[in-house]
C-alpha cells in the first residue's frame, strides 16, 4: 500500500489529508510535505487521518517531529481521526496526551489555538 498526500487551506489552517500506510518506508514523504510547509509559513496544520490503514512507530516519529516543527514557529498541529485501531497506538503510546485529536476537520479547524 501506498501513501496518498494532499493539501488544501481553510481559513488559516492547512489541511493535510493523508491515506494508506504511514510506515518505515512511506513516513520520509510525510516528514517531507510537513517540513515543506512549516517553511513555507503554514503554522496551523490539520492531518487527516481518516483514511490512513495502517501507523508504526516511524509514523509517529514524524507526527511528533511535524508538532516540535510547528511548535517552534508558535503553531499547532491537530490530528483527525475516528478509527480505533489508530486511536489505540495513541492511547497506547501515551501521544493521546500530546496531540490534539479531533472526529471531523471542521471540528478541528474550529478549535481554539
Amino acid at each position: 500500500m501506498e501513501l496518498s498526500l494532499s493539501t488544501r487551506a481553510e481559513g488559516d489552517r492547512t489541511i493535510v489529508e493523508v491515506g494508506g500506510e504511514i510506515d518505515v518506508y512511506t513516513a520520509p514523504t510525510l516528514r517531507e510535505q510537513l517540513i515543506d510547509l512549516v517553511s513555507q509559513g503554514h503554522q496551523h496544520i490539520v492531518v487527516d487521518m481518516e483514511r490512513v490503514e495502517f501507523l508504526d512507530s516511524t509514523g509517529l516519529g514524524v507526527l511528533v517531529g511535524g508538532l516540535k516543527r510547528v511548535r517552534a514557529q508558535d503553531g499547532s498541529l491537530r490530528l483527525v481521526c475516528t478509527q480505533e485501531r489508530i486511536l489505540k497506538i495513541f492511547r497506547i503510546t501515551g501521544l493521546e496526551k500530546v496531540f490534539p485529536i479531533h472526529a471531523t476537520v471542521a471540528e478541528a479547524v474550529s478549535a481554539e489555538g
